[in-house]
């Protein structure tokens, strides 16, 4: 079995093709499955440069997707030939996340998805969107569910609300997807006038270039009409924050979910007070949440934004695509 694993010092240069042995059998409520597809985000880069330690030997990636090849005993959730995808928290199924929840993570605190072949629990894969591709459905472990979570879920996002989000990576697209679906107004930022120009197409209704206005929280205000949005998309974390609590309505609501421009810093305490801002940390969701976003997907017709296609021996160049902020929507590696 083909696989990749992270060599200490972790860095995108050690990363290692390696011949493993194939995993066993199915066991009790387990299934093995054919991997053909993975994609890439942050916290698989922060796990393979080092920023996330990892143990030596580990195999990254959180998010995969492929087809049932064996089912084990009590197994009648899937049959062999299904296609089902990974979920980011195998033992969060439901409610309150566990607190050994980030131990089990796959890619980090566990083996993840670079290989060919796993054999787990059902528990660890949901079913598939109908007419989903492997490389369409490895796209929603991480990216897809965390916007789901963080507008539907946390958000309560409802109709006519105005949402922003900010750059166009895979949660952000999504964002605006799942966002557009539940009739929102949609205002995007990006440092690219042409990726924004992607944006409007996917129909986002206002677009904001950072570069060229950087405080565009001010702008939010003013394309609101004073009123700033109902829910702000945050994965710049501490670098954009501020400009996020000045975007958001009174009472709003800013999901932070990234930490792309800082990871600690300053934080205009007041402003946040003084609006009565919810501003909620996030990481992905569970079980049932991937369930029922793949219910939302199917209704809505939504297909996730697929970048570039690296074959899995080349997943270091992958990350430097993505290190290059090149990428529009999500890096899929083929296994």
């Amino acid at each position: 079995m083909k696989a990749i694993q992270i060599q200490h010092p972790a860095s995108l240069d050690t990363l290692k093709l390696v011949d493993l042995p194939e995993p066993p059998a199915p066991g009790l409520g387990e299934i093995k499955v054919r991997l053909r597809a993975s994609s890439l985000n942050y916290h698989d880069f922060a796990v393979v440069t080092g920023m996330i330690p990892a143990a030596d030997g580990r195999i990254p990636m959180s998010d995969g997707a492929g087809e049932v090849l064996a089912v084990g005993e009590g197994v009648t959730e899937y049959a062999v030939g299904d296609h089902v995808v990974t979920t980011f928290f195998p033992e969060w199924l439901d409610g309150t996340p566990p607190n050994t929840a980030f131990t089990g993570v796959p890619g980090d605190g566990i083996d993840g998805y670079a290989r060919e072949i796993v054999t787990a629990p059902t528990t660890s894969f949901t079913r598939v969107p109908k007419g989903y591709s492997d490389a369409e459905a490895a796209t929603l472990t991480c990216a897809g569910l965390t916007a789901w979570r963080a507008l539907v879920v946390d958000g309560q996002i409802k109709a006519g609300a105005r949402v922003l989000v900010q750059g166009t990576g895979g949660v952000s697209v999504f964002a605006l997807q799942f966002a557009k679906a539940m009739g929102a107004t949609v205002i995007a930022t990006s440092s690219s006038n042409e990726k924004l120009a992607r944006m409007k197409a996917l129909g986002a209704d206002h677009l904001i270039n950072y570069k060229e206005t950087p405080d565009w929280g001010t702008k939010v205000l003013e394309i609101t009409g004073g009123r700033g949005v109902d829910h702000v998309v945050e994965v710049g974390g501490s670098g954009t924050l501020d400009q996020s609590m000045i975007a958001a309505k009174n009472g709003g609501h800013v999901a932070l979910i990234g930490v792309l421009a800082g990871f600690a810093g300053p934080v205009m305490t007041a402003t946040l007070m003084a609006k009565q801002l919810r501003v909620i940390g996030l990481t992905v969701g569970s079980r049932q949440h991937q369930l029922d976003m793949i219910d939302a997907i199917e209704a809505n017709d939504i297909k996730p934004v697929l970048d570039k296609h690296f074959p899995l021996a080349q997943l270091g160049d992958a990350f430097r695509h993505q290190a290059a902020n090149a990428h529009f929507g999500k890096i899929i590696v083929d296994i």
